[in-house]
């Protein structure tokens, strides 16, 4: 029982989190030029920590999809917290991961389709402020269209996505 409290916890906080990001810096993380960042004043690293939207460090192709890894390690078991900015006209192809997936999109349209065959004409959008759970196992693809999306993703790792396309 105290296990899945605290696993309870750990989840409300992963939310808490996904919410404070959408609502703080949301429109933040989708401007081209990010502003400057503030000195803190009277925050305490020893009690808060945080990161300015130019101090996140994105990894991967700039003209198809980035990563940012907020916290955790997804490679490694544990929860994670990634962003993932779908950059227009690129999508993933259907696959599946071995663990849940829960989705915030902070900005743009992200688009969603599920099922073995790659369609993005069948995919729905989904604006920012969508919810969205990738189930385990269960084979989905996903991307942007005529606008860069970012999404928070929320997981337990390891993180892998194994190929699922049928053609």
């Amino acid at each position: 029982m105290i296990s899945s409290s605290i696993s309870l916890c750990r989840w409300a906080a992963a939310i808490f989190i996904l919410a404070t990001i959408f609502f703080v810096t949301g429109s933040v993380l989708g401007s081209p030029e990010p502003k400057p960042a503030v000195p803190p004043r009277d925050l305490d690293p020893t009690m808060v920590t945080y990161l300015h939207p130019d101090q996140i460090k994105w990894t991967g192709n700039p003209s198809v999809a980035q990563q940012a890894v907020l916290m955790g390690d997804p490679t490694k078991p544990g929860m994670y917290v990634v962003l993932v900015k779908w950059y227009p006209h690129n999508f993933s192809h259907p696959h599946t991961h071995p663990n849940d997936r829960y989705a915030m999109v902070l900005s743009g349209t992200w688009w969603v389709g599920s099922g073995t065959k790659f369609d993005p004409d069948a995919t729905v959008p989904m604006p920012a402020g969508s919810y969205v759970v990738d189930l385990a196992k269960q084979p989905h693809f996903d991307g942007a269209k005529d606008e860069p999306a970012v999404i928070e993703i929320v997981g337990e790792g390891p993180a892998t996505m194994t190929p699922a396309e049928q053609k």
